[in-house]
């Protein structure tokens, strides 16, 4: 997928700014690690931003459906959608969302692959990898580089203890 690495933050972030946001994102654990996508356009110095993947609550979609939709562009992966975990409320600056976190499952042998974001074009696009990590890696990273769902993740289980989390 091309990569622009001269387009502005804001450009890219542009569809999304001074707007409240619902999305739905999924937790996929396997083999000790958490599949993440990195996004970039959020954080100074082009540093990518690790997020479990997952967007926007489209209407006429139920969440789960929404989830299915935004894991496949994202991943390449079919998901199934599995318990409802997590509710944060995400914001910075420029962006705020109500993220919903669900468990999701994949079949074993399936790998993903970085998809794209329909709403950009390809040189727009804000992600730029997916990868596994276990708990112990995300712990090496800036906390600002990963979502703050994950900073404080000791063990995958962590994960799966149901939250709410309000800034």
């Amino acid at each position: 997928m091309p990569d622009s690495p001269n387009i502005s933050p804001d450009t890219l972030l542009q569809a999304y700014s001074g707007k409240v946001r619902v999305r739905v994102g999924g937790l996929l654990v396997r083999d000790g690690g958490m599949l993440l996508a990195a996004h970039r356009g959020l954080l100074p110095k082009d540093a990518p931003f690790w997020s479990p993947p997952g967007g926007g609550w489209q209407f006429g979609e139920s969440l789960k459906e929404a989830l299915v939709r935004e894991f496949r562009e994202e991943t390449g992966l079919t998901v199934r959608v599995g318990r409802f975990l997590h509710l944060h409320e995400f914001s910075t600056n420029k962006l705020q969302a109500l993220e919903l976190f669900f468990e999701v499952v994949a079949d074993a042998d399936a790998q993903p692959k970085l998809g794209h974001d329909p709403e950009h074009a390809a040189d727009h696009q804000l992600l730029t990898e997916l990868q596994w990590f276990t708990p112990r890696q995300l712990m090496q990273f800036p906390p600002a580089q990963v979502h703050p769902l994950l900073r404080m993740v000791l063990s995958p289980d962590d994960l799966f203890v149901p939250q709410v989390r309000f800034v």
